[in-house]
């Protein structure tokens, strides 16, 4: 490239967007790429303080345009589920086609943005998107980029496998198992099923089977199983979670299930969550406050779920990092530091 005074650019071909900033109003390409400077150009140009204008004198060899760069480097990352458009000021935004669960490894992420001059900025993983919210960002940092750089990138994600993604939630059909001798024997209203049947329904999942049992492990041990047998492919028990001598509801989830992945999460509210598996079905025990707190830990671990992730142990012991709710005076879950390790 050779700078010349904007004064005799006119004719030429712009080689690179050319932003204005206006405060309060707007940030936006005023010339794009490929633009043919105009005389009328030329003092709104001044005007954005380009004296001088960068054109093309020859094309050189083993570099490659950020535009062309930010198009591959968004090819190389983009995954299932996942549009992107055109660059603009060098930066191409990517999207998600439906909604679902947004799939991200950080390592992976922090290997890419280790390649000289790429970035690639992203939303936190794990958590619900819907359609057209954009995800990441892909741009490189020179206006001419090394041919290596974003080969580098192409590879890494030829190996490994796309860099982002969105998982499908699926539809299931929820068992929901409510312990406690109060609301078997009608002294106080269930009011935990009507808060699960709207989170459920609002990820296209319903509730297919019910019980209500009193405080008796034989008896959440055969609601369990009865709704297995009904064909239910997630199962919640609700009540009787603490360690209360009498909260024996722990208990019933182990005997009915094969395998416990955990029974108390680094998460507050939700340390007295369980999560156990019969085969395939996941079977959850939620704490109360599942039924009235806004985001809990069943907020964090339903929409993985839903996508069809196995958790393990490990995947509760990561979400200690932003596992502590602040309480804010307004919640304003999703959008805060709430399970955003």
């Amino acid at each position: 490239m050779k700078s010349i005074p904007v004064e005799q650019a006119v004719g030429l071909v712009l080689c690179h967007d050319i932003t204005e900033i206006v405060v309060g109003e707007h940030k936006k390409a005023a010339f794009k790429r490929g633009h043919v400077v105009q005389p009328e150009d030329v003092p709104h140009l001044l005007r954005l303080g380009k004296e001088n204008l960068f054109v093309w004198s020859d094309q050189p060899d083993g570099l490659v345009h950020e535009d062309e760069a930010a198009q591959r480097l968004a090819r190389a990352v983009a995954g299932e589920n996942i549009s992107f458009g055109s660059p603009t000021e060098g930066r191409i935004n990517l999207t998600a086609d439906i909604q679902g669960l947004f799939v991200m490894e950080a390592d992976f992420l922090e290997a890419l943005n280790d390649i000289p001059d790429v970035t690639i900025a992203a939303i936190s993983a794990l958590r619900e998107v819907r359609a057209g919210q954009p995800l990441a960002g892909t741009r490189v940092i020179p206006l001419c980029v090394a041919e290596e750089s974003v080969a580098a990138v192409e590879t890494l994600c030829r190996e490994r496998g796309p860099l982002l993604s969105v998982k499908p939630f699926r539809k299931h059909k929820v068992g929901v198992v409510t312990t406690g001798s109060e609301v078997f024997h009608g002294r106080i209203q269930d009011a935990f099923t009507p808060v699960l049947q709207k989170k459920f329904a609002a990820w296209g999942s319903t509730v297919h089977f019910q019980a209500v049992v009193p405080d008796q492990p034989e008896a959440a041990v055969g609601a369990i199983r009865e709704a297995l047998g009904a064909g239910c492919d997630m199962i919640c028990v609700t009540g009787g979670m603490s360690v209360d001598p009498d909260d024996k509801t722990p208990a019933a989830i182990r005997e009915a299930c094969g395998q416990v992945v955990i029974y108390g999460t680094p998460v507050f509210p939700g340390a007295m969550f369980m999560l156990a598996y019969h085969r395939d079905v996941p079977v959850m025990g939620l704490p109360g406050c599942v039924m009235y707190q806004q985001a809990s830990v069943f907020d964090l671990v339903l929409p993985r779920l839903l996508a069809g992730q196995r958790l393990t142990r490990r995947d509760f012991t990561r979400l200690g990092h932003g596992g502590f709710c602040a309480q804010c005076p307004q919640c304003h879950y999703p959008d805060c530091s709430f399970g955003r390790g």
